[in-house]
């Protein structure tokens, strides 16, 4: 079996794992729902979360008894040190679709000897499915996707997101946030990690940054915007550390511009907020 034939066999059943996950989604959609919050303020969590992850893992346990799993609200089982670990967001966007707002979804990556290689993340509220294998290409809906051919910093639309613990710091994005709108036609936020890389990896958006970031929020939305064509880093230009939470990914013509632009945003003095009621 060639190395791409495997890779395609595990992209099969990530897209069972993630078909599964996003039927619990539907399932709940518009439904009223029990919310919780894990400790910080904006982490959500709810039966949707718990119920999609744990359809994802059995699909995935029942085709690969033996490899390695990191899961968002279940944490790590297997053996960590596998050859083969699947990370997984079992809901990615938990606020928004606890309000209702249709950006949220599974978002399913494999690691295959430390190196992300297979990604799908599936929005079913939307109906968009969002796949890619290292060496296959990138596809939405089984469609190939391509990221933008936008060349100038002034020219393109970003997306970015901010941290839960951006209350209690002042590294939290907000005058990147506002810098960058200056320099763009416009920064949007979301509220989903994978599927603003998803997004950018289709072409909508050209440039992507934000911090805070856990794997799972990013694994499968990087392998997607790479076989899209696209080009990820550090903040600094750096190699990419999935590990650090930060990350920055673009369209690759306009990655050096972003990387110079949040390297040269002013920071104010901090601002003064009241306390979040509630």
């Amino acid at each position: 079996m060639t190395v791409n034939e495997s890779i395609s066999i595990y992209l099969d059943i990530a897209l069972l794992a993630a078909r599964a996950g996003g039927a619990v989604l539907s399932h709940y959609w518009g439904k009223q729902l029990a919310i919780a919050q894990k400790g910080r303020s904006g982490d959500l969590v709810t039966q949707v979360d718990k119920e999609s992850e744990a359809q994802v893992i059995k699909v995935i346990q029942r085709h690969c008894p033996d490899h390695a799993i990191f899961a968002e609200e279940s944490g790590k089982s297997g053996t960590q040190n596998h050859k083969y670990q699947w990370v997984i967001d079992p809901l990615d966007g938990t606020t928004n679709y606890a309000h209702g707002y249709p950006q949220a979804a599974v978002s399913i990556g494999l690691n295959i000897d430390g190196v992300p290689s297979v990604g799908v993340v599936y929005n079913p509220m939307r109906e968009e499915l969002w796949c890619a294998g290292k060496g296959l290409g990138a596809t939405l809906n089984g469609n190939p996707i391509k990221v933008s051919n936008t060349e100038e910093l002034k020219d393109s639309l970003l997306v970015t997101g901010f941290a839960y613990d951006r209350r209690e710091t002042d590294d939290n994005n907000y005058a990147e946030f506002c810098y960058l709108t200056h320099l763009t036609q416009g920064v949007r936020r979301a509220g989903s990690a994978s599927l603003d890389l998803c997004e950018l990896a289709g072409g909508r958006l050209d440039g992507y940054w934000e911090r805070g970031l856990s794997p799972w929020d990013l694994l499968a939305g990087v392998v997607i915007v790479k076989e899209a064509g696209g080009y990820i880093s550090a903040y600094d230009g750096s190699e990419f550390d999935i590990n650090t939470g930060r990350i920055l990914a673009t369209n690759g013509k306009i990655h050096d511009a972003l990387m110079v632009a949040l390297k040269n945003t002013p920071h104010s003095p901090a601002f003064s907020f009241p306390d979040v009621v509630g």
